[in-house]
């Protein structure tokens, strides 16, 4: 039996007291004038107005969600193109969350809108927004129509849709009609907590009348369905998501009710944009053509004739293949073109293509050697694109264009940090089955051996690639640090294989990964063991737990961020469940074999003995997630066996840890701090204190 079940209990008078006692003693540890400053230069960062405001377009307007002093939970807003261009836009603010909050006495954090494109009740074009809100930065989110011509939330009174509180689905069919999936009453969730029903809802209707179009089973992650309005083609989608990389998907035909199933592998990506589909499988995918058997690899990308593939066609055209080196991010379509964005050993491309042959389009004017991040405004309306350029030392640029034509740059931020002197280097290092390991190193030149900061995260396919460095590079490589980005396996920085080789039986793979990287950062004498910290957070934070305990040796300080950490409980606490395509079933003996090797909750060390690491571990109340039971346990587990590590937990902030930029800036700033005192020498060794986001 579990002794510190108790602290599963989120909201337990007894489990905060607990929670409130541990803040206190680390905020208290850690206080001074350098935490002072680290934190006022964060939030300096974070709020300041000289940042790039990102937008997207809709009909005539950009559109924005924008936080800074003023406004610390943020503004929804918009201007023009024209007045975007210049250094002062001139913003009308349509939705302002700080007196929203005030207004109605809520705790609001602002979630995202779902604009209607066509007409309103009211016949405005871009009118209705189905804007969702979250108290205290939870998953959970309650979701309310608003109207952008009336400036006012349209309540179910007055015919508006509205969602209590609750982990929903929904989407524009037109401007009466929506389709939906949240809690509906018992059983209508699955056991990850989301929905298990899709259902069609009428404007002016309860929802308990809301038609029924497509239910999955409880052991899914979730159902969902979609409507696309594509002039001309316009087609309605359900699809239920049997685990966390497999779904299956349907046509749906709402007059008849029919599911007619899209014979895609259920691993694969795929898109479809007026008569074409786009498909990229995550494993080998074998079928017959009139010129023979094919096999399309992982990772690449293939073309079809949508219609035609519906008839059992697979006649195909080969957009991408991948390479040892090469590996597709995603595709952007515009009107007449797409946008492929890939990594050459983890560095950003991005080509335009020409769907009618497939033909290279090129953009003129995009940067060399540096991240990319494209965004179509309008696939429907225009080529309009815009793409956010920027390195490990370059701050970002915005450019703006045409996709096939030329873009050119329209905003730039400033720099952050001084990075005069500082260099952004690439290293592989060895695994132990011989796997070569890239990372990157970002320090200023003639400081080693120097407090290095390693990050990683190593799941889900999520990549990591060089981008500016903001908070870091003012908090930690400015002042002396180098910080190591590791591109481990589990991720996708050369495509699906470089995640499915690290899941399940083979997730220690990730680790080694992660450790061949500490001990080559001291090898090439970029650091001291000592001078080695490392930081990650949620799948990350159990990454670096199991450096903790599994690893200890080779590092001088571990920051652990709202982690998962029990391994044996995880799939029965929050959204766990929908991650056991990538962790495996704990409830299965010879899954747990595996998986019990490294869980960090059942590999606890009894003592002070030996080498550990100082520890800091942070988390989040409003965490919905991943549940703070794991951080909670863990600590407490450790303290009661003479272990000193450190510990805050946020009353808000759900899974990003902060609901304000007040409250990211406090928690990354006891981060560094917790790392300079630990690894900074002197004075700052051998103090065990903080706790935070050590963020980029």
């Amino acid at each position: 039996m579990d002794p510190y079940l108790w602290l599963e209990e989120v909201d337990s008078t007894r489990a905060l007291d607990h929670v409130r006692g541990l803040n206190e003693s680390t905020t208290a540890a850690l206080a001074g004038d350098r935490f002072d400053r680290t934190r006022d230069e964060i939030l300096q960062i974070l709020d300041s107005d000289e940042r790039i405001p990102t937008v997207s377009r809709r009909g005539e307007w950009l559109w924005n969600y924008w936080r800074d002093a003023a406004h610390p939970y943020g503004m929804w807003r918009r201007t023009t193109l024209e007045s975007y261009r210049t250094a002062a836009p001139d913003w009308d603010v349509v939705i302002d969350l700080d007196a929203l909050r005030a207004e109605e006495g809520e705790n609001w954090v602002w979630h995202g809108p779902g604009v209607l494109r066509g007409k309103s009740p009211d016949g405005v074009p871009w009118d209705r927004v189905l804007v969702s809100l979250s108290r205290g930065g939870s998953d959970a989110t309650v979701i309310r129509e608003f109207s952008v011509s009336r400036r006012e939330f349209i309540g179910p009174e007055d015919g508006g849709f509205y969602l209590p509180e609750a982990k929903s689905r929904i989407s524009w069919i037109d401007a009466d009609t929506v389709y939906v999936g949240t809690d509906f009453g018992p059983g209508s969730l699955t056991a990850s907590g989301y929905p298990r029903i899709a259902k069609r809802w009428s404007r002016g209707t309860p929802l308990a009348d809301a038609q029924t179009v497509f239910e999955g089973e409880p052991t899914d992650i979730a159902v969902g369905a979609g409507y696309d309005d594509t002039p001309g083609y316009e087609r309605h989608f359900v699809s239920r998501s049997t685990d966390f990389y497999n779904s299956d998907d349907y046509l749906f035909d709402p007059g008849t009710g029919r599911l007619e199933p899209l014979d895609v592998p259920t691993d694969a990506d795929w898109d479809v944009h007026h008569d074409r589909l786009l498909v990229s499988p995550k494993t080998p995918w074998e079928f017959e053509t009139s010129g023979g058997g094919v096999t399309v690899p992982p990772g690449a990308l293939v073309a079809f004739d949508f219609d035609e593939f519906r008839t059992g066609s697979r006649e195909h055209t080969v957009v991408f293949t991948p390479d040892e080196h090469t590996s597709l991010v995603g595709t952007v379509w515009t009107k007449s073109y797409l946008l492929v964005q890939t990594l050459e050993d983890v560095r950003s491309v991005v080509r335009t293509l020409d769907p009618a042959d497939w033909s290279a389009a090129w953009t003129a004017g995009l940067p060399e050697l540096a991240e990319i991040g494209v965004a179509g405004v309008d696939p429907l309306v225009s080529d309009e694109v815009f793409l956010m350029a920027s390195s490990f030392t370059l701050p970002p640029t915005l450019l703006h264009g045409e996709a096939g034509g030329s873009v050119e740059p329209i905003k730039a931020a400033p720099a952050l940090f001084d990075a005069d002197g500082v260099v952004a280097e690439q290293f592989f290092a060895t695994s132990a089955d011989g796997t070569r390991v890239p990372y990157f190193v970002v320090r200023r030149q003639g400081l080693a051996p120097q407090p290095t900061l390693l990050y990683g995260y190593g799941g889900f396919e999520h990549s990591l690639s060089p981008g500016y460095m903001g908070i870091a590079g003012k908090t930690w490589i400015e002042r002396g640090g180098a910080y190591v980005l590791a591109n481990i396996r589990g991720g996708g920085e050369y495509g699906p294989t470089w995640h499915t080789t690290a899941v399940k039986e083979n997730r220690m793979r990730c680790y080694e990964d992660f450790a061949a990287v500490a001990e080559d950062l001291v090898r090439r004498g970029v650091c001291t063991r000592d001078q080695l910290g490392c930081n990650g957070g949620s799948n990350g934070g159990l990454l670096v737990g199991v450096m903790y305990t599994l690893y200890p040796q080779l590092f001088g300080a571990v920051v652990c961020q709202v982690p998962l950490l029990d391994m044996r409980r995880y799939h029965r606490l929050l959204a766990g469940a929908s991650w056991v395509a990538e962790y495996g079933d704990p409830d299965d003996p010879e899954q747990w074999r595996y998986i019990s090797e490294y869980s960090p909750y059942q590999n606890l060390p009894e003592g002070r003995g030996g080498h550990l690491p100082a520890l800091l571990v942070t988390t989040s109340t409003k965490d919905d997630r991943v549940h703070p039971g794991h951080a909670r346990k863990f600590v407490t587990a450790l303290r009661d066996r003479g272990i000193d590590v450190d510990y805050y937990e946020n009353i808000e902030g759900g899974h990003g840890g902060a609901a304000d930029n007040k409250q990211a800036a406090f928690m990354s700033a006891l981060a560094y701090e917790f790392l300079w005192r630990e690894l900074g020498g002197g004075d700052c060794a051998s103090h065990r204190a903080g706790a935070g986001e050590a963020g980029r």
